[in-house]
């Protein structure tokens, strides 16, 4: 198996065990060794008091994008650390697309960089995390 294929398997397996991205509504764009591609809508329920995505939606979908790609690699890893940066507002209908990429790999830690875009293609949060790889292989 290809590690693009067992990257994508891997991620099928986590998405369809994760109730909580189904509700957020996430669509996996792309999936390959160390690297996350989501998108999802922002809906009503979504906004806080002032009518704009409370930040744990936002947070919520990077989260998700590290967790798929630092697992596509085969090992189960955990976030250890990380912190989010939001620079634009969003409202009801935008769509978020998430974007991990990996940053630094060894055989424990991963760095990853995760940029949010709106559908005109600002960036509306910056997401970084690291995570812990366990010795735990991934069954594909």
């Amino acid at each position: 198996m290809s590690p693009e294929e067992k990257a994508r398997r891997i991620v099928s397996q986590m998405f369809d065990n994760d109730p909580f991205s189904q509700w957020l509504g996430i669509e996996r764009q792309e999936v390959s060794p160390g690297r996350c591609v989501l998108r999802m809508k922002v809906r009503r329920e979504m906004l806080n008091g002032f009518s704009i995505a409370h930040g744990g939606i936002t947070f919520s979908l990077a989260d998700s994008a590290l967790a798929f790609a630092s697992n596509s690699r085969g090992k189960h890893a955990v976030s250890v650390e990380t912190s989010i940066s939001h620079t634009l507002p969003l409202r009801e209908g935008d769509i978020l697309t998430a974007s991990a990429t990996e940053d630094h790999l060894s055989q424990r830690i991963g760095l990853y960089r995760v940029e949010v875009k709106n559908q005109d293609g600002e960036m509306v949060a910056l997401f970084k995390g690291v995570v812990y790889r366990k010795s735990t292989d991934w069954e594909v």
